[in-house]
């Protein structure tokens, strides 16, 4: 997948035939009331990003939302505002020159469905998916993203890893993450939604079949540096950021600037392309990462 182009003059279409406005909340734009089967993992056999005349040097880039209850105010936005922002900043500014988004959701191990993944897309056609997406907003609170980290080393193929031998992106969004070790429990959550028994589904297995082929990054929405969760900043040590909520409309900026910041730039420049209301908090933000010198990532 991943063919065509985003388009501003798409989404507004888009946001008028949804009803797509200031007076709608969650609820109004995610009215699924179970799992799309398109989105299941237990019928997706592969999820591609292809290379194709539109698109010469596609590069996936995997954006997981945290969709348990008091996240529903994240895919609201990414929805209706931050997804437009982010595709049109990523084609303006160049950052990335063939993005293809898959978006994924993500919740509690308990949940019908704890993980739902899109198609890689770089045209209207990812707006359509997420919004198709279900927020169950159930579960105890354990919130966990290896089952999208598993699926991102097991279910994938791309070009860019395959072809170019170079890493894509995950970036995973939320107010908490729940990454203990393997137990009974996550055996069983990953028979149920991945339809397959995983031998080892350790934290260190999962992430580093993972990193053979991505990048992966952990933004944590937070009021404060000292209320990221250990274990998450245990599991990816200087791959993870803080977003105060109060800047949600900062991801599309903080998204671009990271690609950029892996790919060798230096972040008090980077922050110069964006507006200078949220150059602070960007550069706040990515000056939690190691990056050392040459742009590759330090594990």
């Amino acid at each position: 997948m991943g063919y065509g182009m985003y388009t501003s003059a798409d989404w507004q279409k888009l946001r008028k035939s949804r009803g797509v406005d200031n007076s709608k909340n969650e609820k109004d734009i995610f009215t699924k009331t179970e799992c799309d089967p398109r989105f299941d993992p237990q019928f997706i056999t592969k999820r591609e990003s292809r290379d194709s005349a539109d698109h010469p040097e596609s590069l996936p880039i995997i954006i997981g939302l945290d969709v348990t209850g008091s996240m529903g105010y994240l895919s609201y936005n990414i929805a209706t505002t931050s997804l437009h922002e982010t595709m049109m900043k990523l084609f303006s500014t160049g950052a990335v020159k063939d993005p293809q988004i898959m978006f994924a959701a993500y919740g509690d191990y308990s949940d019908r469905a704890p993980l739902q993944v899109t198609q890689f897309e770089s045209d209207i056609r990812i707006a359509e998916q997420l919004m198709a997406i279900w927020l169950e907003n159930c579960g105890s609170g354990m919130v966990v993203p290896q089952l999208l980290w598993h699926f991102a080393a097991t279910r994938t193929s791309t070009d860019n890893y395959e072809k170019r031998h170079k890493k894509g992106f995950i970036f995973t969004i939320g107010d908490n993450a729940d990454v203990r070790t393997c137990t009974a429990e996550i055996k069983q959550a990953f028979k149920r939604v991945m339809n397959e028994n995983v031998l080892d589904c350790s934290l260190t297995h999962i992430l580093n079949n993972a990193k053979k082929q991505f990048e992966i990054f952990h933004i944590v929405l937070t009021h404060s540096t000292s209320r990221i969760p250990s274990d998450i900043a245990a599991a990816l040590p200087g791959h993870v950021m803080v977003l105060d909520p109060a800047n949600i409309d900062c991801i599309p900026e903080l998204l671009i600037s990271t690609i950029q910041l892996v790919n060798g730039g230096k972040a008090e420049e980077i922050v110069k392309q964006w507006e200078d209301l949220k150059q602070n908090t960007i550069l706040s933000s990515l000056e939690m990462l190691h990056i050392p010198t040459g742009g590759k990532l330090q594990f």
